[in-house]
């Protein structure tokens, strides 16, 4: 059977509850999901609870996004559990840093002509942690956008006029935060950090020195040949391939829960190989 490693719901920037999410993954006939929501474990203990009553595998998680030397890198950390620790500490912070650049994004957005109100992002996000598809879900709504990646290359990507920066850990704390909390840190799919594909293996190797556990290879937006070429860099650096579809509901339409584009297949033996890092 297949898993899927990498799911959003509206504890962040997904568009289904949690429930549903789990929900989907029965439907779609995975053995095993992870939650793995931004800064946030709000969502854990909904989806765990529809997990046993469905008898499907789940494994609690959150994605970070972390500064690395060529820009930033997305962190999904497996097998973190709500409560006290060094990394869920952290969390806290993290959101409340969301909450500052969430606030300079709207300023920019009204000097730009594009005015939203925080109440309005704040229905959109449902309680949930605010992000920038939640923002540019209300500029589509309000007119300013056509869809929400119209929005993203007018206003709200990297370099684009209303992108404003955040709180971040840095890779090296991140993935010690992580293994100090019992918990799996792995890197989210490479090809936005910056490294071309061809220096992949330098960059993964000082990653793997610091305490990383696996590399997303098996991703969506991959082509067959990349998610080979991937899985091989991780079989020579002793890392595990790991896989998801990185599903948030309307806000990817053309991803389905362990499908992603349709041809993801994530095998299940991945699930077994982080729990015993997880215990190691």
């Amino acid at each position: 059977m297949a898993v899927d490693l990498h799911l959003h719901s509206t504890a962040s920037d997904g568009t289904d509850a949690p429930a549903e999410v789990v929900r989907r993954a029965v439907t779609a006939g995975l053995s095993t999901i992870a939650l793995t929501d931004h800064d946030t474990l709000a969502g854990v203990g909904e989806a765990h609870v529809e997990a046993v009553r469905l008898a499907i595998g789940f494994v609690p998680g959150t994605e970070l996004s972390v500064v690395w030397p060529t820009g930033t890198m997305h962190m999904l950390v497996y097998h973190l559990t709500p409560g006290p620790g060094p990394l869920q500490d952290e969390l806290a912070g993290l959101r409340d840093g969301r909450d500052v650049r969430n606030t300079r994004i709207l300023a920019k957005l009204a000097e730009l002509g594009a005015p939203i109100s925080p109440e309005a992002v704040e229905a959109e996000a449902g309680g949930g942690v605010v992000g920038r598809p939640h923002i540019a879900a209300v500029l589509v709504a309000r007119g300013h956008a056509d869809s929400i990646s119209d929005a993203f290359d007018r206003f709200l990507a990297r370099g684009r006029p209303a992108y404003v920066e955040r709180t971040r850990l840095d890779a090296a704390t991140a993935v010690d935060l992580a293994r100090r909390s019992r918990a799996v840190p792995v890197l989210a799919h490479p090809h936005t950090i910056g490294v071309a594909a061809a220096d992949y293996e330098t960059a993964f190797r000082e990653l793997a020195a610091a305490g990383l556990a696996g590399i997303e290879c098996h991703y969506s937006e991959y082509p067959p040949e990349l998610r080979t070429h991937l899985a091989e860099l991780c079989e020579r650096l002793g890392l595990i391939a790991t896989g998801g579809s990185d599903y948030h509901g309307r806000y990817k339409p053309d991803i389905a829960v362990g499908f992603g584009r349709g041809d993801l297949v994530v095998p299940d033996e991945v699930v077994d190989r982080l729990a015993a890092v997880r215990d190691g």
